[in-house]
C-alpha cells in the first residue's frame, strides 16, 4: 500500500478527488447507537433498525430486511415504499395460501410480518398520497387475521368514547388465563399505532401471564382524519371503564404501559387516574424537557447541553401514586443524567418511580431501545409481573410455540 498521498490521489476516480456527486456514501456500520444501514440517512437507518429488531419478535425476518435494503436508495421515499410493500405483499400472499391449506402457524407468522411491512412501507409517504389508505387497510387486515387465529384468540374491541364515537383496541388474553385476569393497557404516541404494539408486546406479556389491551389514542388511529384530541388524557378513563365492564379483569391489577412517545402521556394519565396499579412511563422527563426549552428551568452553564438541574420537581410525575418504571438507553436523545435527576426528584416528592438505564454493553441503549426492543420488553414485563402479583409464568408448549389456534 502506498504511503504517498499524491500517488494515492492519482488512483482515485476524478469524482472522488473533486468531492463530486459520485462520492460513495458511508458504508453500513455498527455503532454505540446500533446498526446503521445508511449512516448518512438517520431517519432511514432508525426505521431499518426497528425492522431488524422486530425479527426477534417474529414480526420480520433478517434476510427479508436486508433484501429490502438492497432495493432502497437513501432519501428516495418511493424506493422505500416499493421495497417494503413488495415484502408485505409476498408475506400476505404466503399467509393466505397457508391458511387455505390449513397451515395456521405459517399463516399467522406471515400475516404478522406482512402487517409490520405494510406499516413500514407507509412511514415516509405524504398524508395525502392515495396509496397510503391501501397500505394501512392492508396492515389492519393482516393484523385482524393474525388475531383471529392465534391461541388464545385475540379480539378487536370497540370502546365507547365521547360524542358517540368509539375507540378501537386489540384485546389478547394470556395463555391459560383465569377469571379476574391482570391486564396491561399499552399505548404508543403519534409514532406507534396499536398494530406496531402488536408486533412487540405479545410474547413478553404472555410469558408473564399478563393479558393485553392495545389501543390507538383518539385522533391517532392510523387512518383517522381527525387531529390528536386535546383532551387525550380523559380517554384513559374509557379504557379502564371498558375493562371493568368485561367482568373477567381484576380491578386491582390494571397497569399502563406507554411506549415511544406514549410514555409521556402515560405519566400524565397515571398521575390523574389512580385506578392503575402500575405504570411504565417517562416519569415526567418529557414535561421537564419542555420546561427547559420554554426557559422555565435554568441550565447549569458548566454542563450545558448535557445535564440540566431542577431543585424542585413541578411536573405531573410527582402526582404518581402507583409503582412506576422509567427506562432509558445510554444513547437516548435526552441525557441519562437528566433521567437520574427526574428519578431523584420524584423519589424526594414521594412518587414511587423506579429507573432502569440500559448501557451500551447490554444494548437496548438507543433511543426507544430500538436496537434491542426485545431486551427492553422482557425487562419491563418482568417488572409488571411482579408489581401486578402475577404468578403465572407461562412455559411455552409446542402449541404455544406454533402460535396458532388450530383448525
Amino acid at each position: 500500500m502506498s504511503l504517498d498521498p499524491d500517488k494515492d490521489m492519482l488512483a482515485l476516480p476524478a469524482e472522488a478527488k473533486l468531492g463530486g456527486p459520485k462520492m460513495r456514501s458511508a458504508s453500513p456500520c455498527y455503532s454505540d447507537a446500533g446498526w446503521l444501514q445508511w449512516p448518512d440517512d438517520e431517519a432511514y437507518s432508525f426505521q431499518f433498525m426497528r425492522m431488524l429488531g422486530a425479527a426477534q419478535e417474529g414480526a420480520s425476518t433478517i434476510s427479508e430486511c436486508f433484501f429490502a435494503a438492497r432495493l432502497i436508495t437513501p432519501g428516495d421515499d418511493e424506493s422505500w415504499h416499493e421495497a417494503w410493500k413488495s415484502a408485505a405483499d409476498i408475506n400476505r400472499a404466503r399467509g393466505d395460501e397457508a391458511h387455505a391449506r390449513g397451515g395456521f402457524n405459517a399463516a399467522t407468522s406471515n400475516w404478522l410480518r406482512a402487517s409490520n411491512y405494510y406499516r413500514c412501507a407507509e412511514l415516509f409517504m405524504d398524508e395525502k398520497d392515495p396509496r397510503r389508505e391501501f397500505l394501512l387497510r392492508s396492515m389492519r387486515r393482516c393484523s385482524r387475521h393474525y388475531l383471529e387465529h392465534i391461541s388464545p384468540r385475540g379480539e378487536v374491541v370497540k370502546i365507547p368514547y365521547q360524542g358517540g364515537r368509539s375507540l378501537e383496541g386489540y384485546f389478547i388474553s394470556a395463555p391459560g388465563a383465569r377469571p379476574l385476569m391482570p391486564v396491561v393497557v399499552c399505548l404508543g404516541g403519534i409514532d406507534l399505532c396499536k398494530d406496531e404494539l402488536l408486533c412487540t408486546m405479545r410474547r413478553s406479556a404472555a410469558g408473564n401471564g399478563l393479558s393485553l389491551l392495545l389501543i390507538d389514542l383518539p385522533g391517532c388511529e392510523a387512518m383517522d382524519e381527525n387531529r390528536l384530541s386535546p383532551h387525550i388524557e380523559a380517554s384513559a378513563g374509557c379504557w379502564v371503564d371498558y375493562l371493568l365492564a368485561r367482568g373477567d379483569i381484576d380491578p386491582s391489577r390494571i397497569a399502563l404501559y406507554g411506549d415511544g412517545l406514549g410514555s409521556s402521556l402515560a405519566t400524565r394519565i397515571a398521575s390523574r387516574d389512580h385506578r392503575f396499579a402500575a405504570a411504565v412511563c417517562d416519569g415526567g422527563l418529557w414535561d421537564r424537557h419542555e420546561l427547559i426549552f420554554a426557559g422555565r428551568i435554568v441550565r447549569d452553564q458548566a454542563a450545558a447541553g448535557k445535564r440540566v438541574w431542577m431543585a424542585e420537581a413541578v411536573h405531573s410525575a410527582t402526582m404518581l401514586k402507583c409503582p412506576s418504571l422509567m427506562t432509558i438507553g445510554q444513547h437516548d436523545y435526552i441525557a441519562v443524567e437528566n433521567a437520574i435527576d427526574v428519578h431523584e426528584s420524584c423519589n424526594r416528592s414521594g412518587a414511587p418511580l423506579d429507573l432502569k438505564v440500559f448501557s451500551t454493553e447490554e444494548t437496548a441503549a438507543s433511543p426507544g431501545h430500538i436496537d434491542n426492543p426485545t431486551l427492553a420488553k422482557e425487562f419491563v414485563f418482568d417488572w409488571l409481573r411482579r408489581k401486578l402479583g402475577s404468578t403465572e409464568r407461562i412455559v411455552a408448549s409446542v402449541e404455544d410455540t406454533c402460535d396458532c389456534a388450530g383448525a
